[in-house]
Protein backbone atom coordinates (compact mmCIF):
# COMPACT_ATOMS: atom_id res chain seq x y z
CA UNK A 1 0.00 0.00 0.00
CA UNK A 2 1.26 3.62 -1.13
CA UNK A 3 1.29 6.27 1.41
CA UNK A 4 -1.89 7.75 -0.04
CA UNK A 5 -3.68 4.80 0.43
CA UNK A 6 -2.55 4.59 3.43
CA UNK A 7 -3.27 7.77 4.64
CA UNK A 8 -6.67 7.48 2.52
CA UNK A 9 -7.47 4.53 4.81
CA UNK A 10 -6.73 6.04 8.25
CA UNK A 11 -8.98 9.07 7.23
CA UNK A 12 -11.96 6.21 6.80
CA UNK A 13 -10.63 4.82 10.22
CA UNK A 14 -10.93 8.65 11.84
CA UNK A 15 -13.92 9.75 10.02
CA UNK A 16 -15.76 7.38 8.19
CA UNK A 17 -15.31 8.51 4.55
CA UNK A 18 -11.59 9.98 2.84
CA UNK A 19 -12.23 13.54 3.74
CA UNK A 20 -11.57 14.45 -0.08
CA UNK A 21 -14.98 12.89 -0.42
CA UNK A 22 -17.03 14.26 2.18
CA UNK A 23 -15.53 17.73 0.79
CA UNK A 24 -17.07 16.71 -2.74
CA UNK A 25 -20.56 15.57 -0.63
CA UNK A 26 -21.06 18.41 0.66
CA UNK A 27 -19.84 20.88 -1.07
CA UNK A 28 -22.59 21.10 -4.33
CA UNK A 29 -25.80 20.86 -2.36
CA UNK A 30 -24.51 24.33 -0.12
CA UNK A 31 -23.35 26.08 -3.10
CA UNK A 32 -19.92 26.58 -1.67
CA UNK A 33 -16.47 25.82 -3.49
CA UNK A 34 -13.51 24.48 -1.87
CA UNK A 35 -12.31 27.69 -0.86
CA UNK A 36 -15.69 28.81 0.58
CA UNK A 37 -15.76 25.46 2.62
CA UNK A 38 -12.74 25.91 4.03
CA UNK A 39 -13.87 29.41 5.29
CA UNK A 40 -16.79 28.27 6.63
CA UNK A 41 -15.18 25.53 9.10
CA UNK A 42 -11.80 27.27 9.89
CA UNK A 43 -9.36 25.83 7.87
CA UNK A 44 -6.84 27.73 5.07
CA UNK A 45 -7.51 26.67 1.12
CA UNK A 46 -3.99 24.84 1.23
CA UNK A 47 -4.41 23.12 4.05
CA UNK A 48 -7.80 21.60 3.14
CA UNK A 49 -6.75 20.62 -0.36
CA UNK A 50 -3.99 18.22 1.68
CA UNK A 51 -6.39 16.93 4.01
CA UNK A 52 -8.36 16.28 0.20
CA UNK A 53 -5.77 14.50 -1.53
CA UNK A 54 -4.54 12.83 1.35
CA UNK A 55 -1.05 14.62 2.01
CA UNK A 56 -2.83 15.41 5.73
CA UNK A 57 -4.76 12.84 7.92
CA UNK A 58 -6.25 14.51 10.53
CA UNK A 59 -7.82 17.88 11.42
CA UNK A 60 -5.96 18.40 14.35
CA UNK A 61 -8.43 21.08 16.06
CA UNK A 62 -11.59 19.53 17.12
CA UNK A 63 -13.90 22.14 16.38
CA UNK A 64 -12.95 22.00 12.73
CA UNK A 65 -14.15 18.72 13.40
CA UNK A 66 -17.20 19.73 15.26
CA UNK A 67 -18.15 22.68 12.47
CA UNK A 68 -17.22 20.22 9.52
CA UNK A 69 -19.92 17.78 10.87
CA UNK A 70 -22.49 20.84 11.21
CA UNK A 71 -21.66 21.40 7.39
CA UNK A 72 -22.25 17.97 6.56
CA UNK A 73 -25.41 17.62 8.21
CA UNK A 74 -26.98 20.91 6.75
CA UNK A 75 -26.11 19.52 3.30
CA UNK A 76 -27.76 16.38 3.76
CA UNK A 77 -30.84 18.62 5.25
CA UNK A 78 -30.43 20.34 1.68
CA UNK A 79 -30.14 17.34 -0.28
CA UNK A 80 -33.66 15.59 1.66
CA UNK A 81 -35.42 18.79 1.06
CA UNK A 82 -35.77 19.77 4.80
CA UNK A 83 -34.38 23.10 4.23
CA UNK A 84 -35.54 26.02 2.69
CA UNK A 85 -32.56 27.05 -0.05
CA UNK A 86 -32.53 30.75 1.24
CA UNK A 87 -31.88 29.69 5.02
CA UNK A 88 -28.06 28.09 4.25
CA UNK A 89 -26.26 30.92 3.85
CA UNK A 90 -27.52 31.56 7.33
CA UNK A 91 -26.73 28.36 8.62
CA UNK A 92 -23.56 28.47 7.50
CA UNK A 93 -22.71 31.78 9.08
CA UNK A 94 -23.95 30.27 12.21
CA UNK A 95 -21.11 27.03 11.78
CA UNK A 96 -18.71 29.72 10.55
CA UNK A 97 -19.48 31.56 14.09
CA UNK A 98 -19.21 28.78 16.06
CA UNK A 99 -17.06 28.44 18.97
CA UNK A 100 -15.87 24.69 19.00
CA UNK A 101 -18.29 23.18 21.51
CA UNK A 102 -19.24 19.84 19.73
CA UNK A 103 -22.46 19.15 18.43
CA UNK A 104 -23.68 15.89 20.04
CA UNK A 105 -26.45 15.65 17.30
CA UNK A 106 -24.26 14.03 14.98
CA UNK A 107 -21.29 10.88 16.11
CA UNK A 108 -19.07 11.64 12.48
CA UNK A 109 -19.54 12.80 9.21
CA UNK A 110 -23.38 12.09 8.54
CA UNK A 111 -24.36 10.05 4.84
CA UNK A 112 -28.04 10.13 6.18
CA UNK A 113 -30.79 10.63 8.60
CA UNK A 114 -29.95 7.87 10.55
CA UNK A 115 -26.36 9.53 11.54
CA UNK A 116 -27.90 12.45 12.30
CA UNK A 117 -29.76 11.08 14.92
CA UNK A 118 -26.75 9.25 16.14
CA UNK A 119 -28.32 6.06 15.28
CA UNK A 120 -25.09 4.22 13.51
CA UNK A 121 -24.43 0.00 13.60
CA UNK A 122 -22.02 -1.95 16.15
CA UNK A 123 -19.89 -2.10 13.38
CA UNK A 124 -18.13 0.76 14.03
CA UNK A 125 -14.24 1.33 13.66
CA UNK A 126 -11.60 2.32 16.33
CA UNK A 127 -12.62 6.27 15.84
CA UNK A 128 -16.37 5.60 16.10
CA UNK A 129 -16.94 5.86 12.47
CA UNK A 130 -19.58 2.79 11.05
CA UNK A 131 -17.82 0.18 8.96
CA UNK A 132 -18.92 0.37 5.03
CA UNK A 133 -20.98 3.63 5.98
CA UNK A 134 -24.83 2.16 6.10
CA UNK A 135 -26.88 3.21 2.58
CA UNK A 136 -28.92 6.33 3.39
CA UNK A 137 -32.49 5.67 4.92
CA UNK A 138 -34.95 8.22 2.95
CA UNK A 139 -36.63 8.89 6.09
CA UNK A 140 -35.51 12.56 7.96
CA UNK A 141 -35.17 12.17 11.10
CA UNK A 142 -37.26 14.19 13.28
CA UNK A 143 -35.02 14.20 15.84
CA UNK A 144 -32.32 16.74 14.41
CA UNK A 145 -33.28 20.41 14.75
CA UNK A 146 -32.80 22.62 12.29
CA UNK A 147 -30.68 24.93 14.58
CA UNK A 148 -27.58 23.08 13.85
CA UNK A 149 -25.82 24.66 17.19
CA UNK A 150 -28.05 23.49 19.49
CA UNK A 151 -27.39 20.74 21.98
CA UNK A 152 -30.48 18.38 22.66
CA UNK A 153 -30.10 15.53 24.51
CA UNK A 154 -29.12 11.66 22.99
CA UNK A 155 -28.39 8.69 23.44
CA UNK A 156 -25.79 6.61 25.99
CA UNK A 157 -24.13 5.46 22.44
CA UNK A 158 -24.33 8.68 20.53
CA UNK A 159 -22.88 10.52 23.85
CA UNK A 160 -20.30 7.87 23.94
CA UNK A 161 -19.27 7.95 20.45
CA UNK A 162 -18.80 12.07 20.79
CA UNK A 163 -16.06 11.21 23.55
CA UNK A 164 -14.70 8.90 21.65
CA UNK A 165 -14.38 11.68 19.27
CA UNK A 166 -12.78 13.87 21.41
CA UNK A 167 -9.94 11.80 22.40
CA UNK A 168 -9.11 10.39 19.17
CA UNK A 169 -9.08 13.41 17.51
CA UNK A 170 -6.55 14.90 19.89
CA UNK A 171 -4.37 11.87 19.96
CA UNK A 172 -3.23 9.13 18.60
CA UNK A 173 -4.13 5.46 20.10
CA UNK A 174 -0.29 5.00 20.99
CA UNK A 175 -0.18 8.40 22.73
CA UNK A 176 -3.38 7.63 24.36
CA UNK A 177 -1.94 4.15 25.93
CA UNK A 178 1.38 5.66 26.66
CA UNK A 179 -0.40 8.60 28.54
CA UNK A 180 -2.90 5.86 30.56
CA UNK A 181 0.50 3.66 31.48
CA UNK A 182 1.70 7.21 33.13
CA UNK A 183 -1.27 7.85 34.80
CA UNK A 184 -1.85 4.46 35.81
CA UNK A 185 0.16 4.03 39.02
CA UNK A 186 -1.24 7.18 40.73
CA UNK A 187 -4.52 7.25 39.28
CA UNK A 188 -6.61 4.16 37.57
CA UNK A 189 -9.71 5.51 37.07
CA UNK A 190 -8.16 7.86 34.41
CA UNK A 191 -6.15 5.39 32.91
CA UNK A 192 -9.09 3.33 32.82
CA UNK A 193 -11.32 6.34 31.23
CA UNK A 194 -8.47 7.06 28.63
CA UNK A 195 -8.71 3.26 27.41
CA UNK A 196 -11.85 3.13 27.52
CA UNK A 197 -12.90 5.89 25.50
CA UNK A 198 -9.49 6.53 23.38
CA UNK A 199 -8.79 2.87 22.20
CA UNK A 200 -11.27 0.66 23.38
CA UNK A 201 -14.41 -0.52 21.47
CA UNK A 202 -17.38 1.28 21.37
CA UNK A 203 -19.05 -1.47 23.09
CA UNK A 204 -16.39 -1.29 25.61
CA UNK A 205 -16.65 2.60 26.32
CA UNK A 206 -20.78 2.17 26.42
CA UNK A 207 -20.52 -0.29 29.18
CA UNK A 208 -17.85 2.59 31.14
CA UNK A 209 -20.28 4.99 30.30
CA UNK A 210 -23.03 3.41 31.68
CA UNK A 211 -20.87 1.92 35.15
CA UNK A 212 -19.89 5.55 35.86
CA UNK A 213 -22.95 7.91 34.15
CA UNK A 214 -25.77 6.22 35.76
Amino acid sequence: MDQTAHNIQQQIDLYGEPLGEVVRRVAGPLGLNQSGLAQVIGLSAPMLSQLMSAQRVKIGNPAVVSRLRAVSQLADLAVAGEIDPEDIPGDLDRIRAATGAYDPTTTHLPRSSAHLAGQVTDSATPFAAPAGLPAPTSQPSPAVPHDLTANTSQPARAVVREIQDLFRAVASAEEIQAAAAAAAEHSPAVAELLLAYGTGRTADALAHYEKHHG
